[in-house]
This record gives C-alpha cells, structure tokens and sequence, in this order.
C-alpha cells in the first residue's frame, strides 16, 4: 500500500494480517523507504506491519533533492506517519526504526512529543558524530543553509554502504536515490540536531537497541557511543557487528543482524491482555 500525507511527502507500508506490532523505518539521507522492503519483508514474517515515509527532498517525496527543508519539517512526516500506522491498526504497539539520518531523525522525534503507543526504537549508525566537519564548514554552515541551500558541500562513499557488491550496484541504479553530495541546508540541520542531542537525550527512557556496523566508514561506532552515554533508558542494548559497514541490514550478514533485531522486538512486545 502507498499514500500522500498532507504535506505531500509519500508513504508505503507492508502489513500483515492480525499484527502483533508496528514498526515505522526512518530512512538515511539520500535514499527513501522503498529500499526497507527487504527489512519489511522479514519483520513481516515475525508478525509486524511495516511502514516508511520519503523525506523531503528524497524519493517520491516533493522538494529539492537531497534537501530535507528542516529538521523540523523531516521529524514531522515521521510524527505524521507514526500517527496515521498507530491509527491503522489500534490495538498494538509501535516502534520507530531509524537508520543514519534516520537515526538522528528518530532520535529528534522520540526525544519530543512521540506518539503515547510508542514502546521502543532501533536506532542503526544513528548520524551524530559530526569529526567530518571542520571549524570552518561548522561556522559557515548557517549561512550557506540560508543563502545557498542546494549547494553540494560534502561527498558519500557509496562503496561504504554495504560489502555487498550488489547493494552497492543497486543503490547506484536506484533513480529514486540521491548521488550528489549532502546539500548545505541537511548538512547544516544534520550538525544541529546532532548538537543538541546529547541534552535531548537525558530525557529518554524508551527501551533501545543500538545497532552499528564495526567497520563502518561513512558514521563512526563513536556516534552509537553518544547515545548510550546520554540515554536516560534503564533498558538499552548495544549492538557492534564486527566488520559490517554502514547498513547492517544490508550486509551478507543480513539474516543474522535482523534475527537479532526481530528478536529484541519480540521480547519488548507488552504482555497479551489476560
């Protein structure tokens, strides 16, 4: 199934019958939700509906590409998505899945006025180490967000996404990704939001999962550090996969990573009504 929110952004979701939970992905800049299908196909299987939102600026969703707007905006498609999938299915519980970006993004929802079925979140490379930029770019960022938001101001290694040489291939194919450089107005939303985050965080509570790739290139295991040392949460997992690159859960390791993943979600499932 697909849709529009109200603001335009597109949306797709994967469900399944009687669900026992809701899952929301949180995609990563430059890409968009339709490449979650995988991930959904296997959550799927363990019971849970799927869905995914387009960012501003990416996929099938308006904007300039790879521009996010805000992220304000970007955290408000997500709340917008959380809300309309809870809607869909009232009886069961929600987690947010967020990855890179997404991660930040996720992070910036949770940490503000989520959704009340909310129970947990997996929080994969979530962008919050910022050693990328200098002092310099740091200090100009602002302006070129306000004067030249489309400008093309850092570099992706698409080869650090995945060790797989047909994610790589395909991600290259893909029309509805994004192979330019990271805008000025993300990057300069990316460094604030991750800025703020550790101060956010002491208010979050929510159980997590922490997944990061040990080898990771495009955003350190460090970033996954930031969130276990400001988290309020009593019940919080990190997991480092030694060796895998930036998406887990798309590395030849795939079925194990997500095996571990369906199983925290099962075990953070509230208790069936007696």
């Amino acid at each position: 199934m697909e849709g529009r929110l109200e603001n335009g952004q597109y949306w797709q979701g994967w469900t399944v019958e009687a669900p026992v939970g809701v899952v929301v992905f949180v995609h990563g800049v430059h890409e968009h939700g339709g490449r979650y299908a995988p991930v959904a196909a296997r959550l799927g299987e363990a019971g849970y509906a799927c869905y995914a939102v387009d960012h501003p600026g990416h996929g099938r969703s308006p904007g300039n590409r790879g521009n996010i707007d805000g992220m304000d905006t970007t955290v408000a498609g997500v709340a917008a998505l959380v809300t309309m999938a809870a809607d869909r299915h009232p009886d069961v519980p929600v987690f947010v899945y967020g990855h890179s970006l997404g991660g930040l993004v996720a992070l910036t929802y949770l940490t503000g006025e989520r959704h009340p079925r909310v129970v947990g979140a997996v929080i994969s490379a979530p962008a919050l180490d910022t050693s990328a930029s200098n002092a310099v770019q740091r200090a100009f960022a602002p302006v070129l967000s306000r004067f030249l938001p489309d400008l093309g101001v850092l570099a992706l290694d698409i080869e650090a996404v995945s060790r797989d040489p047909e994610v790589v291939a395909a991600y290259r194919a893909d029309p509805l990704n994004h192979t330019g450089k990271i805008v000025a107005r993300t990057g300069a939303e990316i460094l604030t939001a991750a800025t703020a985050m550790p101060a956010r965080l002491r208010g979050l509570t929510l159980p997590l999962l922490l997944v990061h790739g040990g080898a990771d290139r495009l955003m350190p295991v460090s970033a996954t550090e930031v969130v276990r040392a400001h988290a309020a949460s009593p019940d919080l997992t990190v997991r480092v996969f030694d060796g895998l690159y930036h998406e887990p859960h798309n590395e030849p390791e795939k079925a194990e990573v997500l095996t571990e993943i369906v199983a925290w979600l099962d075990a953070h499932l509230p208790p069936a009504p007696a």
